[in-house]
C-alpha cells in the first residue's frame, strides 16, 4: 500500500497557510456562538449533535439554515450570538415540502433521458430543455405559500431574505462549545470509539503534555486524535511564541482509506492541520517510516488501537535508520485491545524485546446520577417524583381523607335510596385532586425543592478494552557510559580504597567541615 501523508506543513517551523490560520475551536472558544463555527447541540443525556452554524443557506426553508431534531426544528439564526450553555426553544418551520419538488424534478429528468436514449431521437435535447422549463415552472408554482413573495404584477418569486422564526410551544436544546469530550459523545461509530474514561487515563499514563510528540496507530473515528491534539497543543507553527517553545504533534496512522478521507476533512474543518499529521498506511506490514516525511516523528508516546499490535511493535525500534522513536528519552506505550488473547500476544512480544514495566488495566466507568428527589403526596401525578407519604402525619392524613370519602359515599347512597334525609355531599374525584395539584405546581420553584441525592449505575453496561502499558528505556551506549564517567567520576571510593590514608572506615570529618565517606 502506498503511503500518503496529510499535513499542512513540510517542517515544524514552516508557517501556516493563510486559509488554515484560523484557530481551532477546540483550543480557542469565543465567548458566544458565531457563524461558520462548530457547535454541539445537547439534546438529552448521551445524545449530542454537532453542527456548523450558518448565517445563510439555500436549504428550501424560509427561515434559512435549519437543524431538525426529535425535539423540534432550530433555525441557525436563533443559535448564533448566544452564550455557551444557553437553552434554545424550538421554532415553527415548514418541514413538509422541503426537497420534494427537487426530487420530483430529478426523477422526471431521468425518465426523459431514458426515453430519449431508447428512441434515439434527434431532438432529444429540445425535449429535455422543455421538460426542464416545465418542471421549473411546476416547482415554483407548487412551492409552499410561505416561501413565495407576491409581486405587483401578479407574478411570484422566491423570497430573498430569511423569514423571522416563530417560537414553538415546546421543545428545546442547549448549545455547547466543542470539546474532545462532547465530540466523542456525538461521533457516529465508524469504528469502536475510545471514550473519555479510557483516553483520559491513557494520556496521563503516557505522560503526554504540551510539546509532546505522540504516535497514534488506528485513528478510526478520531476520538483519541482530538483528545491527543488538545493534550500536546503548545502553539501553532509560525506564531510569534512558537520559536520559544517546543510544539506538540500527533502522528496519526490509519489503513482504511474511507475513514482517512472522513477524518482528514474533520481535521481540516476543526483547524487541526498543523497539530495532526494523518498518514494513510498499514503500519503492521509497512511500519512507521515514511520517506516522504521531512523528518522522523521522534515520538516519546505511542498509542496502538490495532487488531494485532505486536505486528506493529516490531517496527518500533531504535535500530532502524529512520526510527520514529525518540533516541534519547524513554518511550511510553499503550495498546488498546478488546480481547485477552490479544493482550497475551502483546505482552509476550514486549517481554522479548526489552520493554519494561509491563502491566495491564481495565477501566470500569460508573457514572453518578445526581438529582433532586421530591417525595410526598402533594407530588402525586407529576413526573419524576416519588408520590408516597413523606412523613407519618402525611400518611395518617391521607387515611383519614379516604375514610371520610368512604363514609360520605355510603351516606350519599342512603340519601339516594331514601333511607335517610339530607343533602348529598360532594366527593372529590381522583382526577379533580390531580388537576388541583398540577395547578398548585405552577407557582412553585421545583428546582429548589426536594433532597439532593446521588446514585451510581448498578453495573458497568459494556466492556471497552484492556489497556497494556510498557516503557522502552532510552538507549545507553559505550559513548554514554564514558561521558557519564567523565562528568561524575567515581574516584577511589567505588574501588574500595581509603582516601585519607589508613584503613579507617565509617565517617570522617573533612577539613572543610563537611562529612566524607571513607
Amino acid at each position: 500500500m502506498a503511503s500518503e501523508i496529510v499535513s499542512s506543513q513540510q517542517s515544524s517551523a514552516a508557517p501556516l497557510p493563510r486559509e488554515q490560520a484560523k484557530p481551532s475551536p477546540f483550543f480557542h472558544t469565543p465567548p458566544a456562538t458565531e457563524a461558520d463555527a462548530l457547535a454541539i447541540l445537547h439534546l438529552k443525556r448521551d445524545s449530542l449533535l454537532p453542527i456548523t452554524l450558518r448565517a445563510t443557506a439555500d436549504d428550501g426553508y424560509a427561515e434559512g439554515a435549519v437543524t431538525n431534531t426529535r425535539f423540534g426544528s432550530f433555525p441557525h439564526s436563533t443559535l448564533i450570538g448566544l452564550d455557551w450553555g444557553s437553552q434554545v426553544r424550538a421554532s415553527k418551520v415548514d418541514t413538509g415540502t422541503r426537497g420534494r419538488k427537487g426530487k420530483q424534478k430529478q426523477q422526471r429528468d431521468q425518465d426523459q433521458d431514458d426515453s430519449n436514449a431508447a428512441a434515439g431521437c434527434a431532438d432529444g435535447s429540445t425535449k429535455k430543455r422543455k421538460s426542464d422549463e416545465a418542471s421549473l415552472t411546476d416547482d415554483i408554482s407548487g412551492a409552499p405559500a410561505k416561501k413565495l413573495k407576491q409581486l405587483a404584477d401578479g407574478t411570484q418569486q422566491l423570497p430573498t431574505a430569511a423569514k423571522a422564526p416563530i417560537e414553538a410551544g415546546s421543545g428545546f436544546v442547549h448549545i455547547l462549545p466543542p470539546t474532545p469530550e462532547s465530540w466523542t459523545s456525538s461521533l457516529d461509530h465508524r469504528t469502536q470509539v475510545v471514550y473519555t474514561p479510557d483516553y483520559s487515563y491513557i494520556l496521563q499514563r503516557l505522560r503526554v503534555r504540551p510539546g509532546s510528540a505522540i504516535i497514534e496507530a488506528g485513528a478510526g473515528s478520531g476520538s483519541f486524535t482530538h483528545a491527543a491534539a488538545r493534550a500536546v497543543y503548545n502553539g501553532y507553527p509560525g506564531s510569534s511564541t512558537s520559536k520559544k517553545r517546543k510544539l506538540g504533534k500527533v502522528y496519526s496512522y490509519e489503513y482504511h482509506e474511507p475513514r482517512v478521507q472522513t477524518l482528514r476533512q474533520e481535521i481540516h474543518d476543526h483547524g487541526l492541520d498543523s497539530i495532526v499529521e494523518l498518514t494513510h498506511r498499514d503500519v503492521c506490514n509497512e511500519g512507521f517510516e515514511t520517506p516522504e516525511a521531512p523528518s522522523p516523528p521522534k515520538a516519546d508516546a505511542i498509542f496502538l488501537d490495532l487488531p494485532a499490535p505486536w505486528l506493529a511493535l516490531k517496527h518500533l525500534t531504535r535500530s532502524s535508520p529512520g526510527s520514529p522513536l525518540n533516541p534519547s528519552a524513554a518511550v511510553h506505550l499503550c495498546t488498546f485491545s478488546p480481547c485477552i488473547e490479544q493482550v497475551i500476544s502483546t505482552v509476550s512480544f514486549l517481554r522479548k524485546n526489552n520493554w519494561t514495566e509491563i502491566n495491564m488495566f481495565e477501566i470500569q466507568h460508573k457514572r453518578l446520577d445526581v438529582r433532586r428527589e421530591r417525595v410526598g403526596l402533594k407530588e402525586e401525578g407529576l413526573r419524576g417524583v416519588n408520590a408516597s407519604a413523606a412523613t407519618v402525619d402525611e400518611a395518617v392524613q391521607r387515611l383519614r381523607e379516604v375514610e371520610t370519602k368512604l363514609s360520605d359515599f355510603h351516606a350519599n347512597k342512603d340519601v339516594a335510596n331514601g333511607r335517610t334525609s339530607g343533602k348529598e355531599k360532594k366527593i372529590q374525584s381522583k382526577a379533580e385532586r390531580l388537576e388541583k395539584i398540577r395547578q398548585d405546581v405552577e407557582g412553585r420553584k421545583l428546582y429548589k425543592e426536594g433532597n439532593l441525592v446521588q446514585r451510581t449505575e448498578p453495573e458497568v453496561k459494556t466492556h471497552t478494552s484492556y489497556l497494556v502499558f510498557a516503557i522502552l528505556p532510552g538507549a545507553w551506549t559505550e559513548v554514554d557510559e564514558q561521558a557519564c564517567a567523565e562528568k561524575w567520576p567515581v574516584g577511589d571510593v567505588m574501588a574500595g580504597k581509603a582516601e585519607n590514608g589508613g584503613g579507617k572506615s565509617g565517617r570522617q570529618r573533612s577539613s572543610s567541615g563537611g562529612i566524607s565517606l571513607i
